[in-house]
C-alpha cells in the first residue's frame, strides 16, 4: 500500500516538473490527498457552466465553487472561491462570475475549470484549524498546526514539529497551542475528533517526509469536528532545486575526532611568537602557563626558539604525530598552512584568525572548508576565541586563562559572549570542563560539541550560546541523545520572528524563525534560556540540583511578600504549588506562630528564631509527598542570614546523607550580608540568591523541564 501511493505521487509531481510549474492545482492536490489517506470532501472538477451543475446536484446540498488554474496560487486573492452556493441557477452565475473574476486578475492565466466540492459543516461544534509543512533552512520538513481563521492569521498561534511524527508528537500539537483548550469544548460545544485530527497531521508529516521535493503544504482550512476532521482545501508547492547536501559524519567519526581536540597529547602553533601582545605569543603563553603536559610545538618560519622551545619552520617538520594545529597567522595565509597541516595528517585545525565570511571573505573560507575535506582534518572556527579543555589544562586561546575544573561544558559563537561566560564562571566560582568558540562554524558546531559533551565523563550540564544552527536535524539527533543523560541550556539570539520570505501558503508565512526554534528545541528535550544571564546561572545550578521525584513544590517563607512572589514564580515556571493536606496543615502549624499561615505557602513570619525555620524545613524534607521545596528568607537580627544559611545546609545535609535528595532553592532577601549566605548555600547544594523571587525558582523549573524531558519524571517532553 505505501509502494503504491508513493508511486502515485511520484508520477503526478514527475509530471508537475515536466510541465515546469511548481504549484500543484486543486485537483492534482486530491490525488495526492486520496494517495495518503488525507480527508478532504467530495469534489469535482466541471470544465463549463453545465457540468457545475451537474456536479452541484449530484452532491445535493450546497457546494463551494474553486477556480482551478496551474497560474493561480491564491485563490481567494483573485476573487476564485464562492462558497454555499445552491441551485441550477445560482452555480451557473457562480460559475461565470470565478471565471470572470480570475481573467480580470490574471488575464494570461491557463484555466482548467471550476472545483465543484461539497460544502463542509459548520457550527458550534466544528472549528477551523490549519495543518501544513514548510521547509525550514535550519530544521528541513517541519509541520505546522494552528487554529485557523483571526487566532491564526492575527494571533499566529500555531506550533511546529519536525516531520514525521509519531502518534504521540502529533497530539502534542493538539495541546501546545494557547487556544488549545477550545479543541476540547468550551461554552457547551463539543471537543472535536482529537484521533482524526492527530491522523491528518501525521500523514502531512509523512507526505512531506517521502517527497523532500515538497516545499511547502497547506491543509487550510481543516473543518474539525467531533466526528472527523476533513481538509476543505491543499494547497501543495515544489520547490525550485534540490537543497545543498552537508557533508555528514558518523557518530563513531565525530567522537574520534573531537577526543583528540578535547584531550590532545601534542599540539602546534602555528604563528607561534616571541613578541609580546601578538596573538601567536599569548597562545604560548597561556598553553604553557596553564601547566598543559603535552607536546607543545612552536611553528614559526622566522624563528628557531620560542619561549624556550623549538620552533619549526612548517608544520610538516614536526616529528611524531600532532592532534591540534591551532593558527594564530592572518586570515590570507590560512590556506596553504591548513593544506600543510592536511598533509601532516593532523586531525584538528583551530582556526582564531578572522577575516573571512563574517567580512564577506566567503570565498576564502570555502576554500579552507574545501581543503579541510580534502585532507579530513575538522576545522574549529574561523573567527574565534580558540577553546579551554580545563581537565587536560589545555588553555588554547589568546584571552585570560581560567583553570577551575567542573562539570559545566559552555559554548559560544559570539567571543563576546564567550568572555562574558569566562567572567561569569570566575565570579561565581563555575566549574567548567570546556569553553568552546564555534565562530563562524565553517565545519564543527554544535552537533560536534554535543555529541562529545554527552559523553565526556567530566561533563555534567551542557550550556550553548548560538545564533544558527547549520543543521538543526543532526542538532536535534544529538541532543536526544544527551538530554537523557545530562541537560542542554541553549541561549538563542534573534528571537525576532522574520517570517518566511516570499511564502506560497499560509503555513510558510507563519513559519517564523524563532517560533519553528523555540517549538523544536522543546521538541528536542533543550532547556531554552531566555537571556545570557539565565543561560549561565541555568548552567551553575542545575547540576547542584537533585532531580525531582514528583510534582508537588511547598514554599517554606518568613515573608509574606515573598510568598506571593514565590507563587507566581512558581506558577509563571510552569510549576506545582502542593496542596497541602489537612495532616501536614496541621503539623505545620506545630511550629508556626498563630499569625502565621499554614497552607502553601507556609508563612513562619519574620521574627521567628533559626529553630522554626530548621522545623519547618525539617518536615518539607521529610514528608514524602512534598518533592521540591523554595524557601523564602527575610533578614532579622533574630536570625541572621549566614545563621539560617548555616542550619539550612546542615538540615540538607543531613537527610542527603540518609538517601532523601530534594532539590532546594531559595531566595534571600536583606542587607548585603544576605550575598555571603548565599554563596555558602549554593557551594552546599541549596541554589540560592539574593535580592531576587524570581530567579531561582527559574531554575527549579528548568530543572524540572529536564527530567520530564530526559523521562524521569511525568509527562515526557
Amino acid at each position: 500500500m505505501a509502494q503504491d501511493r508513493t508511486a502515485t505521487v511520484r508520477a503526478l509531481l514527475d509530471a508537475v516538473r515536466t510541465e515546469g510549474r511548481t504549484a500543484l492545482t486543486a485537483p492534482e492536490g486530491k490525488v495526492i490527498a486520496d494517495a495518503y489517506g488525507i480527508a478532504v470532501p467530495g469534489e469535482e472538477l466541471a470544465p463549463d457552466a453545465d457540468a457545475a451543475v451537474a456536479a452541484a446536484a449530484r452532491f445535493g446540498k450546497p457546494v463551494v465553487l474553486k477556480i482551478v488554474s496551474p497560474d493561480i496560487l491564491h485563490k481567494t486573492d483573485a476573487g476564485g472561491v464562492i462558497v454555499g452556493v445552491q441551485g441550477d441557477a445560482d452555480v451557473r452565475a457562480a460559475f461565470d462570475r470565478i471565471i470572470a473574476n480570475a481573467k480580470a486578475y490574471a488575464p494570461d492565466a491557463r484555466i482548467e475549470g471550476i472545483q465543484v466540492q461539497e460544502l463542509l459543516p459548520t457550527g458550534a461544534d466544528s472549528q477551523e484549524v490549519i495543518v501544513g509543512a514548510v521547509t525550514d533552512p535550519t530544521f528541513g520538513k517541519v509541520v505546522a498546526f494552528g487554529l485557523g481563521g483571526v487566532l491564526v492569521e492575527v494571533l499566529k498561534d500555531v506550533t511546529f514539529r519536525l516531520a514525521p511524527l509519531d502518534a504521540d508528537e502529533s497530539l502534542s500539537m493538539l495541546d501546545s497551542i494557547k487556544a488549545a483548550e477550545v479543541l476540547r469544548g468550551v461554552r457547551g460545544a463539543r471537543g472535536v475528533d482529537r484521533a482524526a485530527l492527530s491522523e491528518q497531521i501525521q500523514r502531512v508529516s509523512q507526505l512531506v517526509a517521502d517527497f523532500p521535493e515538497i516545499a511547502e503544504i497547506d491543509l487550510n482550512p481543516v473543518i474539525a469536528t467531533p466526528e472527523g476532521a476533513v481538509a476543505a482545501d491543499i494547497r501543495v508547492i515544489l520547490a525550485d532545486g534540490a537543497p545543498k547536501q552537508r557533508r555528514t559524519y558518523s557518530r563513531e567519526e565525530i567522537l574520534t575526532t573531537m577526543k583528540r581536540l578535547m584531550q590532545p597529547r601534542s599540539v602546534a602553533v602555528i604563528g607561534a611568537s616571541n613578541e609580546q601582545g601578538k596573538i601567536g605569543n599569548s597562545v604560548m603563553r597561556n598553553l604553557i602557563d596553564g601547566g598543559f603536559s603535552g607536546e607543545i610545538h612552536p611553528v614559526n618560519p622566522k624563528a628557531d626558539d620560542i619561549l624556550g622551545r623549538k620552533a619549526y619552520k612548517s608544520v610538516t617538520d614536526v616529528p611524531g604525530e600532532v592532534d591540534v594545529a591551532i593558527f594564530a597567522i592572518p586570515a590570507k595565509f590560512v590556506a596553504s598552512a591548513l593544506d600543510e597541516v592536511g598533509r601532516k595528517r593532523i586531525p584538528n585545525a583551530v582556526l582564531i584568525p578572522s577575516g573571512f565570511a563574517e567580512t564577506g571573505e566567503q570565498a576564502l573560507q570555502d576554500e579552507i572548508v574545501a581543503i579541510g575535506e580534502r585532507h579530513g582534518v575538522r576545522l574549529l572556527g574561523p573567527n574565534i576565541y580558540g577553546y579551554y579543555s580545563t581537565w587536560q589544562d589545555l588553555c588554547a586561546t589568546f584571552c585570560t586563562p581560567y583553570d577551575v575544573k567542573g562539570g559545566v561544558a559552555l559554548t559560544s559563537q559570539s567571543g563576546g559572549i564567550g568572555m562574558a561566560i569566562l567572567g561569569f564562571a570566575r565570579t561565581t566560582k563555575t566549574g567548567v570542563s570546556a569553553i568552546v568558540g564555534l565562530g563562524n562554524k565553517s565545519d564543527l558546531d554544535e552537533d560536534d560539541l554535543l555529541t562529545w559533551f554527552g559523553e565526556d565523563p567530566n561533563t555534567q550540564c551542557i550550556a550553548m550560546h548560538l545564533e544558527d544552527l547549520k543543521d538543526g536535524r543532526a542538532f536535534v539527533e544529538a541532543a536526544r541523545a544527551t538530554v537523557p543523560k545530562k541537560p542542554v541550556v541553549v541561549l538563542k539570539a534573534g528571537r525576532t520572528a522574520a517570517g518566511a520570505k516570499a511564502a506560497g501558503s499560509h503555513t510558510g508565512a507563519l513559519a517564523g524563525d524563532d517560533a519553528v526554534y523555540d517549538d523544536i528545541l522543546k521538541q528536542a528535550g533543550v532547556i531554552r534560556a531566555p537571556g545570557l544571564n539565565d543561560m549561565l546561572e541555568y548552567a551553575r545550578a542545575l547540576p547542584v540540583l537533585p532531580t525531582p521525584q514528583g510534582d508537588n513544590v511547598v514554599i517554606i517563607t518568613g515573608a509574606g511578600g515573598s510568598g506571593v512572589l514565590l507563587s507566581d514564580a512558581v506558577t509563571d515556571n510552569g510549576l506545582q504549588l502542593m496542596e497541602i493536606p489537612a495532616d501536614l496543615d496541621a503539623a505545620f502549624r506545630k511550629f508556626i506562630p498563630p499569625y502565621g499561615a499554614a497552607g502553601n505557602p507556609v508563612d513562619i513570619t519574620g521574627g521567628e528564631p533559626p529553630s522554626t525555620y530548621e522545623a519547618t524545613i525539617r518536615l518539607g524534607l521529610e514528608d514524602s509527598r512534598i518533592h521540591s521545596l523554595v524557601l523564602g528568607y527575610w533578614h532579622t537580627i533574630v536570625t541572621p542570614p549566614m545563621v539560617f544559611a548555616e542550619v539550612t545546609a546542615r538540615v540538607v545535609q543531613e537527610f542527603r546523607e540518609r538517601g532523601i535528595e530534594k532539590p532546594v532553592v531559595a531566595s534571600l532577601a536583606g542587607d548585603v550580608e544576605v550575598e555571603e549566605a548565599c554563596q555558602y548555600l549554593f557551594e552546599r547544594g541549596v541554589v540560592a540568591y539574593p535580592y531576587t523571587t524570581e530567579k531561582p525558582v527559574a531554575v527549579l523549573g528548568a530543572k524540572y523541564k529536564w527530567a520530564r524531558a530526559a523521562g524521569l519524571l511525568g509527562g515526557g517532553r
